[in-house]
């Protein structure tokens, strides 16, 4: 099994197909967007309905890289809790961003709304579950110092988890209201058709294969055509590709796989997150669980499919399930994917500043919410010339020691936990 694009559930069911031809000849814009997920798409919706002229170029198909292949949770807020933030940040930049995020789940959910975007959106909540009892320490400490900052979310006991999730693998959960599911790739494709209906161009199978900075702004090479703009996003996140004068921001990639069930029988369906709620658990090596709106239960944990391992990565995860849920111990499991994950050391977000442009990066597992709210805040703070909407403060470059070896670190902790769990 393979992480193709064409073995993701996503791809198999999404119904936004937006028109993309390739680039072709010459364009002159006010805004160059590169990268057609999250983060880009929003960017070039904004941009249009502020009235610019904006060209986007995806290397592949909007939504192929890890837009599409995300697990599909609406989260509010980052991975890490609010006092992690601001001990990074800083108390006033920390509680910003935090309130910023708090209210990206509502800027999706609407988005969604307004521009009738087919991707199975429930508005309905997440449940973050105790993997064991030790777990709930974590939860405890993430309920205080959400509801500290006004977040409206509850801490369930272990009889109330096992009653929303279905399952007595769960000990206890934080249930955040303001959260929910989406069909993630066509979200993607929902917002790229939404910014053509704008007056955006989307382009695909366009890969940029130069860039240069120019007196007037920026002139971006492409296989058949060449965009001249006056501002630039990059918004290709952890897909950066290699592009002839632009060093890309050093990430760690860390990857993340799936994979669903067939629609399940509605004897079985009934029994499994009777509220629609998506789950990840406080796993050092984290799972997720939610259902899709055909009733499949898709799964998936930490780990790349790519490599002489990943066989141990596909057993855990039929275990996986059979603990969750012993009633789908039978279900066999298909569309195997994986997707790549771009992490910062701190596990927050950047704006790296380009000058008459940025690039934004770094979601460390959070893409829905937080892209499009970066996507949104760039191009306004471009087009209105007006940094302080942007959620983080620009810096001038990011770096990151030993990446690589980093990300293998990952790789292998995944690896050799999903060995040996579960059994």
């Amino acid at each position: 099994m393979t992480s193709d694009l064409a073995s993701c559930l996503w791809h198999q069911t999404c119904r936004e197909t937006p028109a993309c031809p390739e680039l072709t000849g010459e364009a002159t814009v006010d805004l160059a967007v590169i990268g057609g997920g999250y983060t880009g798409c929003s960017a070039a919706l904004r941009a249009a309905e502020l009235g610019a002229s904006v060209q986007l170029i995806e290397a592949a198909e909007i939504g192929s890289g890890g837009s599409g292949r995300n697990v599909g949770l609406v989260n509010a807020g980052l991975w890490l809790p609010p006092e992690d933030i601001n001990a990074h940040l800083g108390a006033d930049a920390g509680n910003r961003l935090s309130a910023l995020l708090a209210g990206a789940p509502a800027l999706v959910f609407s988005r969604i709304e307004k521009h009738r975007i087919n991707c199975e959106p429930v508005p309905r909540g997440t449940l973050h579950c105790a993997h064991a009892p030790s777990g709930m320490k974590d939860l405890r400490r993430r309920h205080a110092q959400l509801r500290a900052i006004g977040a409206p979310v509850e801490l369930l006991d272990s009889a109330d988890a096992q009653a929303r999730v279905g399952s007595q693998a769960v000990h206890g959960a934080l249930f955040d209201p303001r959260a929910g599911t989406i069909q993630p790739m066509a979200y993607a494709r929902g917002l790229a058709r939404a910014a053509a209906e704008a007056g955006a161009q989307i382009a695909c199978n366009t890969p940029a294969t130069g860039l240069t900075r120019t007196a007037e702004g920026w002139r971006i090479s492409t296989p058949r055509g060449e965009i001249r703009a006056r501002q630039l996003i990059m918004a290709t996140n952890a897909y950066a590709r290699a592009i002839p004068g632009y060093d890309a921001p050093q990430l760690i990639p860390v990857h993340y796989f799936q994979a669903a069930t067939d629609p399940l029988p509605d004897d079985l369906r009934a029994q499994l997150l009777p509220g629609g709620e998506g789950c990840w658990d406080t796993a050092l090596v984290m799972s997720s669980w939610r259902l899709d709106m055909a009733g499949r239960l898709i799964i998936g944990g930490m780990g790349a499919l790519d490599h002489f391992g990943s066989a141990l990565h596909r057993s855990w995860l039929a275990r996986k399930l059979a603990d969750l849920f012993p009633n789908l111990r039978d279900v066999p499991l298909r569309s195997y994917w994986h997707g790549r994950i771009a992490m910062t050391t701190e596990h927050l977000p950047k704006i790296l500043d380009l000058g008459s442009g940025y690039a934004c990066f770094g979601y460390s597992g959070r893409g829905i919410g937080p892209g499009t709210l970066f996507g949104n805040a760039i191009a306004e703070a471009l087009l209105n010339g007006d940094p302080s909407v942007l959620p983080v403060s620009p810096i001038q470059d990011h770096a990151i020691p030993c990446a690589g070896l980093r990300s293998l670190y990952y790789e292998t902790g995944a690896t050799l936990t999903h060995m040996v769990s579960n059994r």
